[in-house]
């Protein structure tokens, strides 16, 4: 409600600066006053305006308040400082316009085109890790702030099924374990229930390819023979490339189930090998040469390769971030290749052309065929080389584009930007946005927890930083399994006589509202220290915090049935529907004089908070940075505990104060529920 406030005196001010002054490019800021008894709305335009006019900002201000008229839902206008006008809100009809409604109220119609993000992008090489997670917990949270500002969302999941890693779990099957492709396909189809000992296949995969890194490294030329496998799946028609097939494929279907775990879908998952086969690298590639976007290295030790343009490599640098680790360690030289000596081309250069794909640029579509339904009965569809199914939805084709991707890649992201605005595609390269986080590392204690070896200088650090590589990292379903059976003991000692399944379930999501709540809470450019006792926590900055508020004012409804019981709701009463309760309707003059009060200030405060939910959406939408978000829903959270420790609702006698007091419950119950969904996490009935 409050946004749709701020926009009403924001267009006021517009409106009459236009029809007293004339002027009609003055740019109306609005803000917060740093009191509540400065009112609720402030506007420093007047100091503007003072620039433009050549007269004084409080004379200007005095000439405001006294002519703009009445506002629908603002009380008054007055003067503050040497020339701010602030606004004071109607406390009567905000606390009105509130309640159930107000979830989606000022949601704006559906926008025209399309919005593309893509996020996760695992490797299919091994089982899904903490840091991947990240990615996919913010990427996911990103898609449904989207959604309820009204875009149009395709959520695409990118799939390198020909990159070295799977390339090296090939490798491993072949080379160390000497498993036939029919030994890959019947263990890639096992369930990992069929026997106790068995390990499913993403974790089998995970210890494999720690192994074959290792082998790998011992002999330098053994790298011979990865580039040999590597370039056998790309080019397809191989046991290779069918083991490589057999293996992704597997364990697409594996991150799928963990993704699921944490509420997370897809629309499509574009694989790289169609990239190749669909000829789309080949049709990129000639519009790159023909712009003269890269070249032919005929000397030095990128001889044979082509190589992005130096100009273009170097905008792709001052452009962008700079970033850190491996991304910009490499970026004078193998960032810049596009397709090595040996022909098979950097993942960089299919980037480019999958990215002319994603905003509809190339000229070439993919055929697609189902591949996975997720619980929710959505449709997951995955790119293939022939038999496209003709019931495929349009993917791609969207403006703007959102790349998910750790930190570590800006320069790689920006060399693909660099690509773009080679092609001519400028306005299509800004639009392709770089949605970048900080990596995910384990705090000391954990990584001595998991019986990692750490040198001692590394013990005294905030962090440490992990390998896949290596086999090192937390598993992200070893992490939930944890975190469930935590969860699992608090409720059976509080609800041992609720029915198992009930309880299965509220472990289930205080376990996902404390991993995708800890995941957010940090800003992008945070690095986050993963450590099991802070993310078991549920007190404090957590997700379970929040859920616990819900459960609370959820209790309060609950006992104020059971005492009106025998009674008929009462006329004129405002029904909180998610809950199916009746409270009485409070009286305008009643509202008025309880928020006046002496506490009134501390309510009205209150209200303001809960009524500030799309402010603070679309803050985080400008911001592209979901953790403003989850600030909002722990400080919603945080104040509706004091309001609930401060005020003994059910045993308030006076009916007027009563009836106020559910009513203002029921709204902050409304709003924490809805802020909380939005960052992916469910409300229990009870913890």
């Amino acid at each position: 409600m409050y946004h749709i406030l701020d926009a009403r005196v924001r267009d006021a001010l517009r409106n009459f600066i236009r029809t007293k002054y004339g002027l009609d490019d003055v740019n109306v800021v609005t803000e917060r006053p740093p009191r509540i008894a400065m009112g609720e709305i402030a506007t420093p335009v007047c100091f503007e305006l003072a620039k433009r006019l050549k007269r004084a900002p409080r004379q200007l201000a005095q000439e405001i308040v006294a002519e703009i008229g009445a506002v629908e839902g603002v009380a008054r206008f007055e003067i503050a400082g040497g020339g701010y006008v602030n606004a004071f809100i109607d406390r009567a009809a905000f606390f009105a316009a509130m309640g159930v409604a107000q979830t989606v109220e000022g949601k704006p119609a559906p926008t025209a085109g399309k919005t593309i993000v893509e996020h996760t992008a695992i490797n299919p090489n091994k089982a899904a890790h903490v840091g991947h997670l990240r990615n996919a917990v913010l990427g996911d949270t990103f898609v449904r702030i989207l959604h309820h500002a009204g875009n149009t969302v395709e959520v695409q999941n990118y799939i390198d099924n020909t990159g070295v890693q799977v390339a090296d779990v090939v490798i491993g099957f072949l080379h160390l374990e000497k498993k036939s492709l029919a030994d890959v396909r019947a263990l890639a189809a096992e369930s990992p229930g069929q026997a106790q000992h068995k390990q499913p296949f993403d974790y089998y995969c995970w210890d494999l390819y720690a192994r074959v890194t290792q082998w790998l490294e011992e002999d330098p030329v053994r790298n011979e023979l990865r580039a040999a496998t590597l370039k056998a799946i790309e080019h397809g028609g191989s046991v290779e490339a069918e083991m490589g097939e057999v293996i992704a494929t597997a364990i697409i279907h594996c991150h799928l189930r963990t993704m699921e775990r944490l509420g997370i879908e897809y629309d499509a998952l574009p694989r790289e090998s169609e990239i190749l086969h669909l000829k789309f690298w080949e049709t990129a590639f000639e519009q790159l040469k023909a712009r003269g976007a890269i070249h032919l290295a005929t000397s030095g030790k990128n001889a044979g390769c082509w190589v992005m343009r130096t100009d273009s490599a170097g905008d792709a640098r001052q452009s962008g971030e700079t970033g850190s680790g491996a991304g910009d360690a490499s970026g004078d030289d193998e960032a810049k290749i596009i397709v090595r000596s040996n022909g098979t081309v950097t993942y960089v250069g299919k980037d480019i052309a999958y990215q002319l794909w994603k905003l509809g640029l190339l000229g070439k579509e993919f055929r697609w065929r189902k591949f996975h339904q997720h619980p929710s009965g959505h449709a997951v569809w995955v790119s293939c080389a022939d038999g496209s199914d003709p019931a495929a939805p349009a993917f791609g084709g969207g403006e703007p584009v959102y790349t998910v991707i750790d930190s570590r890649q800006s320069y790689l992201q920006n060399v693909v930007a660099a690509g773009l605005r080679a092609l001519g595609y400028a306005q299509q390269a800004n639009d392709s946005v770089h949605f970048a986080y900080e990596m995910v590392a384990l705090t000391p204690r954990c990584a001595e927890e998991l019986g990692y070896q750490i040198p001692p200088e590394d013990a005294k650090k905030p962090y440490v930083e992990v390998s896949g590589r290596k086999g090192q990292g937390v598993k992200a379903d070893d992490l939930l399994d944890r975190l469930e059976a935590a969860a699992r003991s608090e409720v059976d000692a509080r609800h041992a006589s609720a029915p198992e399944s009930e309880r299965a379930l509220i472990s289930h999501q205080i376990a996902v509202a404390a991993l995708r709540f800890y995941l957010l809470k940090y800003t992008r450019n945070t690095v986050v220290a993963f450590d099991f006792k802070d993310a078991l926590s549920f007190e404090g900055e957590t997700g379970p915090y929040c859920q616990y508020a819900v459960v609370r004012a959820r209790n309060i409804f609950r006992k104020y049935a059971e005492q009106q019981m025998a009674q008929q709701p009462a006329t004129g009463s405002r029904l909180f529907a998610s809950m199916g309760i009746d409270v009485p309707a409070v009286s305008s003059a009643a509202v008025q004089s309880l928020l006046a009060s002496l506490a009134g200030d501390d309510l009205w405060e209150l209200l303001i908070l809960a009524g500030s939910l799309e402010t603070e959406l679309q803050k985080a939408l400008g911001a592209q940075e979901p953790a403003f978000l989850a600030k909002y829903a722990f400080q919603l959270a945080q104040a509706f505990n004091l309001f609930y420790h401060k005020h003994h609702i059910l045993s308030e006698e006076d009916a007027a104060r009563k009836a106020f007091l559910l009513s203002l419950t029921g709204i902050l119950h409304e709003q924490l529920v809805a802020a909380l969904a939005l960052l992916g996490i469910e409300s229990p009935e009870r913890m």
